[in-house]
């Protein structure tokens, strides 16, 4: 018989993510992961199974946790979506407390993700892009973006705007500046 998890599994998810956060998937090992955790590596792999197993599972908590959006998404205009998912990006990525840049961004930038994780990790990152095409298609219907507004493309901008985000947070960019970017990417926002 098996005995009880004597961890709390939305806990060590938690832990896992920031730890995942500061490092990147690479440089996170399993015995980081293990003293983080505060489990032996049976515990681990028997709530959460292998490393990767465990990293689709932090993704899965970071993009419908803190890098959600779905705030930004609520807005009444489709300025006022780019404008929200830009500052909850910065806040996200250069906001107190945190590690600066994105766990997503900065996991695949390492060269120790295979393949199909990277493919995995991508796609929850384009959910998002499929998202804002969808409520900028909405706005073009509703007269708030101009008829000739390409959704996919104003999508796929501010998707590539928060990646750049992520990248210049992580090295060093403080949010004033990402501010001041994000105010610079507005200027060109169709009206």
């Amino acid at each position: 018989m098996a005995r009880p998890r004597t961890f709390d599994t939305d806990e060590a998810l938690d832990t896992a993510v920031e730890l995942f956060w500061r490092k990147g998937y690479e440089a996170t090992s399993v015995r980081d992961l293990t003293d983080a955790i505060g489990v032996n590596r049976p515990s681990l792999y028997a709530a959460f199974g292998n490393k990767e197993q465990l990293f689709r599972r932090v993704v899965e908590r970071y993009t419908d946790g803190p890098a959600c959006f779905d705030d930004a998404l609520t807005e009444t205009t489709a300025r006022g979506v780019a404008e929200a998912l830009l500052a909850a990006a910065i806040e996200l990525n250069a906001g107190r407390g945190r590690p600066a840049g994105c766990l997503v961004v900065r996991s695949i930038m390492g060269s120790g993700v295979d393949e199909p994780l990277r493919r995995d990790v991508v796609a929850s990152r384009t959910r998002l892009q499929r998202r804002l095409r969808r409520r900028f298609q909405r706005a073009v219907s509703e007269g708030d973006l101009p008829v000739d507004a390409d959704a996919a493309a104003l999508a796929e901008y501010l998707c590539m705007l928060v990646s750049g985000i992520s990248v210049q947070a992580a090295m060093g960019a403080s949010a004033g500046t990402l501010r001041r970017f994000a105010d610079r990417a507005m200027i060109g926002w169709p009206s």
